[in-house]
This record gives C-alpha cells, sequence and structure tokens, in this order.
C-alpha cells in the first residue's frame, strides 16, 4: 500500500519514465549491428545495386565493377541498413557496354575505395543510397 506522501512521488516517477520513454521511441536506436558475410544473399544483390547506381551517377566514360569487399555490416531498425567498405576498379566497358569487363590497365587505370550506407527492403527489391563517399587509391 502506498503511504499518502508517496503518492505524489509515484507519480511523478512514472511520467517521468512515460516522457523518457516517448523521447526513445522519437530517436532511432538500432536493435541490431552486426558484421555480415559477402556471400550473404542480400549483400549479393545490395552489391549489383551499388553497382549499377554508381555507375549510372559517375561521370567517367566507362564502367566501374567491384573488386573486393572490405567490410559489410547489417544494422536493423524499422528497415534493414547496409553499411559496405569496398575498392572499385575501372573496366575497358564504355557506359553503353553491359557485358563482363576486364579491368582497364596503363594510362586508363583507377581504383577507388567506396563507403556506401544503403536503406534495403530485399522482399520488395527496394534500395536506397543514403550516403556515399568515394576517394582515390
Amino acid at each position: 500500500m502506498v503511504r499518502p506522501r508517496q503518492g505524489p512521488r509515484l507519480l511523478l516517477a512514472v511520467l517521468g519514465a512515460l516522457v523518457a520513454l516517448s523521447y526513445q521511441s522519437k530517436r532511432k536506436s538500432f536493435i541490431l549491428v552486426y558484421e555480415v558475410p559477402v556471400s550473404d544473399p542480400v549483400v549479393v544483390t545490395t552489391m549489383d545495386f551499388l553497382t549499377e547506381d554508381f555507375n549510372k551517377k559517375n561521370e567517367d566514360l566507362y564502367n566501374f565493377r567491384i573488386v573486393r569487399v572490405l567490410k559489410a555490416v547489417k544494422r536493423t531498425t524499422d528497415h534493414l541498413e547496409y553499411q559496405v567498405n569496398l575498392e572499385m576498379r575501372r573496366t575497358t566497358c564504355l557506359k553503353s557496354e553491359l557485358t563482363n569487363c576486364s579491368f582497364q590497365e596503363g594510362k586508363l587505370y583507377k581504383k577507388i575505395s567506396c563507403y556506401f550506407s544503403v536503406f534495403v527492403i530485399p522482399w520488395f527489391e527496394k534500395y536506397k543510397v543514403l550516403a556515399q563517399n568515394c576517394t582515390d587509391v
């Protein structure tokens, strides 16, 4: 049984907890964050999307292709978000060509290191690049 003087304190404590919980629900908190293998099917389709999206937006005359995925991290909230670090190289294919191409050598050799953050809903095949940063290696 609550004593008469503790009633307002208890009410204040409950009210404080509710305010704290409502504030937390507005913040983006990650339920799970962990590294995933590059062979994971969702990572593979995400890499395909990233390559296609990068080549569409890139102003280079030639397409780029992923050489190596350095790290892939899966973050789960109300959606999936993949953070990927990778290396890409310029190929011999022009933008209009979509076949498998070898990598450029000599004067046209170019290698870049990229970080991507991608919003993913795999069951609807929906992808959106949230952040991208690429630098020459």
